[in-house]
């Protein structure tokens, strides 16, 4: 890991060009940023809402008066962010896929992004390696897209530092990076070359590298799943959704049982009804070795847009926090029950 304080991090210079002497850097063409929302759609979005109503807010403010359990939330919090926090001596780079499009995989993707910037103090780096019309910019608040992975590996060299990268790079809060995958543009893809050159390359300057990959069985999704140190499975909550991804849990355990003590499988609600029981679909999911998280029903995520944290619902910041916790505790240890450690 590059010696830089986490200020220099997030105050680096945005370059044109990396300043590494002696390259023909200049020849590459610079790409044009590009607005998410083009100007006929501001104001589209509407208000975002607070994840949790005003009565349950209210229900839960009360119950802590009268109720010890606010000591118990505390703790669970602190081991959570203790796991979170946990020393790395190389980058952990961290798979998010699904088996279907509208899963929530970029809403999760985001979230564990803007969990580990905000628990962690070395650098984050969101990479969108679903290129396609991908949502991971617009759930990390960024306004406008420039360069992409595909432009970056043209021009990526292994003398740059950190603060020549970040010029390539776009700031979300907490004090992460994203690098996008395309400015929006139909039919964009990400090939396998350049999938492995970016994120070779990365690697040695951001501890933890959250990867919104592409639906499976994409190609790239399918190398990410076998080269980063932890994946995550994002299915809907329910018996559709536990089928799917009890089918990639399979094939995983077929490529490499080890991979399956790596893997954590998201049950994300998208409605406030949920339709299946969580235990058992855990129990199911969980036989070979993954791990499995509830991410419960939140209005803020359901309604689009950028994250914001200060409108989670309080569950969800909860299960943010376990979610980060138990990825990084398994791309640090290699699975459940293991010693911690920070090898490769």
């Amino acid at each position: 890991m590059h010696p830089q304080t986490q200020s220099s991090y997030r105050s680096a210079t945005q370059q044109p060009y990396p300043s590494t002497p002696g390259t023909s850097l200049a020849l590459t063409p610079t790409p044009v940023s590009v607005p998410l929302l083009p100007p006929e759609l501001d104001g589209v979005q509407a208000k975002p809402r607070h994840g949790e109503s005003v009565a349950r807010r209210a229900g839960r403010a009360l119950r802590r008066v009268f109720a010890s359990s606010a000591a118990a939330e505390t703790e669970a919090v602190t081991r959570a962010a203790q796991a979170i926090q946990q020393p790395v001596t190389t980058g952990r780079q961290l798979a998010v896929s699904s088996i279907r499009g509208g899963a929530g995989k970029s809403t999760v993707a985001a979230l564990l992004a803007l969990t580990y910037a905000h628990y962690r103090s070395d650098p984050v780096l969101a990479v969108e390696a679903d290129p396609a019309l991908g949502t991971l910019p617009h759930r990390l608040g960024v306004r406008e897209v420039r360069w992409s992975s595909t432009d970056l590996a043209q021009i990526v060299d292994p003398s740059m530092l950190i603060t020549d990268l970040t010029g390539y790079l776009l700031p979300f809060t907490g004090g992460g990076w994203l690098l996008p995958g395309s400015q929006g543009s139909i039919g964009t893809r990400l090939d396998i070359d350049t999938y492995r050159i970016v994120m070779t390359s990365l690697r040695r300057h951001f501890a933890t590298t959250v990867v919104d990959c592409e639906t499976l069985p994409a190609e790239v999704a399918r190398t990410a799943l076998v080269t980063t140190q932890a994946r995550v499975l994002v299915t809907p909550a329910t018996v559709e959704g536990v089928l799917a991804t009890k089918s990639v849990l399979e094939w995983m355990g077929g490529v490499h049982r080890g991979l399956l003590r790596t893997a954590v499988v998201v049950l994300n609600h998208t409605s406030p009804d949920g339709g299946i029981d969580v235990r058992k679909a855990a129990e199911h999911l969980g036989s070979g070795g993954a791990a499995v998280l509830a991410l419960p029903y939140d209005r803020h995520l359901a309604g689009g847009g950028a994250v914001r944290a200060e409108l989670l619902g309080e569950r969800t910041r909860e299960a943010a926090a376990r979610l980060a916790a138990e990825v990084m505790d398994r791309a640090v240890s290699r699975g459940p029950g293991t010693q911690r450690g920070g090898g490769d």
